[in-house]
């Protein structure tokens, strides 16, 4: 059985999740492989791996701080390239390491360590940049970031460098201020200022790199950073299928007889870039090893199931079980691995044992 889940926010990293869910597994006799995953937000650098790497950047408040990046050595994702580097934006310019919601400063946070974070990472010689555009206490547009890559490198610093910004949202770089800044602390006044200041900043980009972030799909992630990043060359791709891809989802799903996925809280975001959404998609195109038409089965393990719901009739095969509403909300917060391996446990115990690794 393949477990591959998200998060549980606040409760269960994703690994600490697909442990869980394993050992719900094998208790009802199944074999079972941990897949971590992530959409690029926070706990990116947790599923993908590679060599830890620590620099000291500029935090979003302007003091400095000590983040951790990771370097994955040539063939990352079996795609035969150079060294990858993978960058978490909310490890140097993120709300929590700002002091949280009532700590932060709306205005002047800055995404300059996530700059300085890059310039580090082609320094050690990476040919391939992610970006985990997620958790971030900014609406700088990624002016902080852009600035200190071109201090650290110099013009034409990242030419030899594919750049990419893992997003899992659509929202543009118009919208950033009003969907991301009320939380990061941004009072109304505050929000319509920074909307000024991204439709300055966009129309600077335009003129200085010929590139129109203004309504680019995604480009308001983290405040506005990727859209900071593509106008300097970057690509804003899904942060689910990069992940994918590095730790090699679809094989995984090629020879699984049934496939956990979960989440802290499922709504209908869940299915518009997000873990379960994007393992749904890709479990849909994979029978697993059984070679029937259909899928190995599905099970979604949630948290909660927020409002608005998903339509269960719009993902056929996918079971979905919610912590909080079968053990209730307190039991789930409490212990949420415990429960986790218990609901595991039993939708498997009317299956088959599996008799090998998966």
């Amino acid at each position: 059985m393949l477990c591959a889940p998200d998060k549980f926010r606040g409760t269960l990293s994703a690994g600490e999740a697909a442990a869980a869910i394993a050992a719900g597994a094998r208790r009802a006799g199944w074999a079972a492989i941990e897949l971590p995953l992530s959409d690029g937000g926070d706990g990116l650098l947790e599923v993908v791996g590679g060599e830890r790497r620590r620099q000291t950047v500029t935090g979003p408040d302007g003091r400095p701080l000590q983040a951790e990046w990771r370097l994955l050595r040539s063939g990352a994702g079996g795609d035969g390239g150079g060294p990858t580097a993978v960058i978490e934006m909310a490890r140097a310019s993120g709300l929590e390491v700002a002091g949280g919601f009532a700590r932060n400063d709306p205005l002047g946070a800055t995404t300059a360590g996530t700059g300085e974070l890059v310039a580090a990472a082609v320094r050690a010689g990476a040919e391939r940049v992610v970006v985990g555009c997620g958790g971030s206490a900014t609406t700088d547009g990624g002016a902080g970031a852009l600035e200190a890559i071109s201090r650290l490198l110099g013009a034409g610093g990242l030419d030899s460098v594919e750049l990419l910004a893992a997003t899992d949202v659509t929202t543009t770089f118009g919208e950033a201020a009003a969907v991301f800044a009320p939380q990061k602390g941004a009072t109304p006044a505050q929000v319509e200022l920074l909307a000024q200041r991204l439709a300055g900043l966009a129309r600077r980009y335009r003129h200085e790199h010929g590139i129109d972030v203004g309504s680019l799909p995604g480009s308001g992630a983290a405040g506005g950073l990727a859209g900071g990043l593509a106008a300097v060359g970057g690509r804003i791709v899904s942060g689910l299928e990069l992940v994918a891809q590095l730790v090699g989802l679809d094989a995984a799903l090629d020879r699984a007889d049934a496939v956990v996925t979960g989440e802290g809280c499922l709504d209908v975001t869940s299915f518009a870039g997000k873990v379960v959404g994007g393992v749904y998609e890709h479990w849909r195109r994979h029978p697993g090893r059984r070679g029937e038409p259909d899928p190995a089965p599905l099970l979604g393990a949630v948290g909660a199931v927020l409002a608005p719901e998903p339509a269960a009739s719009e993902h056929p095969g996918l079971v979905v079980v919610s912590l909080s509403e079968q053990f209730g909300r307190e039991s789930a917060l409490a212990a949420p691995a415990r429960l986790l391996a218990e609901v595991v446990t039993g939708w498997l115990g009317g299956g088959p044992a599996l008799q090998e690794q998966v």
